[in-house]
């Protein structure tokens, strides 16, 4: 293998032994101060995924939140980081129950329901 592909896998596997970012994100409409809360295991990744499902019109979550970054333009919405979680050293640690709690957090704080945001109301 050459030094090069090399460079490349070693840089590959460091990357998948950092920790990854839990918590919840927001984004914000800054035309109209809607909003999308939601929460994940990989923050980075779940934010370049709405980014890249809202840029390519396929089927977001949130229909709404589709219609008006197609409308006013990605210039138009912020990606922000609302809270973040500690990772476990705990290797059997399953951070969905947290990760649960901490978004209905933020959903009971910022109100994003449909139709003064993008996010549907919980189930009761």
């Amino acid at each position: 293998m050459d030094s090069r592909k090399a460079r490349q896998k070693s840089l590959v596997q460091d990357y998948k032994k950092q920790p990854k970012k839990l918590g919840a994100y927001c984004i914000r409409n800054t035309s109209n101060a809607k909003c999308f809360v939601g929460v994940s295991r990989d923050l980075d990744a779940r934010i370049n995924r709405h980014r890249f499902e809202l840029r390519s019109n396929s089927e977001h979550v949130s229909a709404d939140l589709q219609d008006d970054w197609n409308r006013l333009g990605s210039e138009s919405f912020e990606f922000t980081i609302l809270d973040t979680l500690e990772p476990s050293d705990d290797p059997q640690y399953d951070p969905s129950a947290d990760l649960e709690v901490l978004e209905l957090l933020w959903l009971e704080q910022l109100k994003p329901f449909i139709p003064h945001g993008y996010n549907k109301q919980p189930a009761a």
